[in-house]
């Protein structure tokens, strides 16, 4: 992430795709590892695959049918793809969704009686937790051209629903793997790694002042709370 730009300068915007692909598998990758670190390799694996399969799932449905974010599709510049669906797009799941149940996870643990445990608390925050991300993302995205919007919508052209149907997936994802025994500080530094570089990319890098302020105030109210719950143990 902090390479991107330094290689749009020398190689141009053509590069970004690539620049792209090599952000999101190795941060995928670390996360992979501390999820294995944790809970080994076999349940690491299979939330691994139940992510990507259920993901490319519904990106294929949405980008199809319009359900469940609206009406969109993916160009032809990230590559390869599989039913018109980037393959790299699971992995962009992957590598955010656990750091999303951390965060959440800490969050919950400092609420009061019966509210530290609920878990439909706890799907709620993170779907909000995992969707707070894409305050960036969708914006970054259609900018550089990776898809398009049918009809472009209020939120910096993105549609609202669209963060309904994240906000949805997540919440069906978590629902399935019901995550436990999470590598919660190593995941919440990652949570608070991209929070910070996604608001000071956007804002200085990539001329997109309004969603760089509007997610760094989303996602950092749930890296202040993870952050504080965490500091709190000790």
């Amino acid at each position: 992430m902090i390479g991107l730009p330094i290689m749009k300068w020398i190689w141009g915007p053509g590069i970004i795709p690539l620049g792209l692909t090599v952000g999101v598998l190795l941060q995928a990758t670390a996360v992979f590892l501390t999820l294995r670190d944790s809970w080994g390799w076999q349940r690491t694996v299979a939330t691994a695959v139940v992510i990507a399969l259920l993901t490319l799932f519904v990106e294929w449905l949405g980008s199809t049918t319009g359900f469940p974010f609206g009406r969109y599709r993916y160009t032809d510049l990230m590559q390869p793809q599989i039913a018109h669906v980037p393959v790299l797009i699971p992995f962009a799941w992957f590598m955010m969704l656990p750091a999303a149940w951390a965060v959440t996870r800490q969050i919950q643990a400092q609420l009061p009686g019966k509210w530290a445990t609920h878990r439909g608390l706890y799907l709620l925050l993170a779907g909000l937790a995992f969707t707070a991300w894409d305050l960036f993302l969708d914006p970054q995205m259609v900018a550089w051209g990776l898809w398009v919007w049918h009809e472009p919508g209020g939120y910096f052209g993105i549609p609202w629903v669209n963060y309904v149907g994240w906000w949805g997936t997540a919440v069906l994802l978590t629902a399935l793997i019901q995550p436990q025994n999470l590598p919660t500080k190593p995941l919440l530094i990652i949570y608070t790694i991209t929070w910070f570089l996604e608001t000071f990319g956007l804002l200085f890098f990539w001329g997109l002042p309004g969603p760089a302020l509007v997610g760094g105030v989303v996602m950092g109210l749930f890296v202040w709370l993870g952050w504080r719950a965490e500091l709190s143990k000790k």
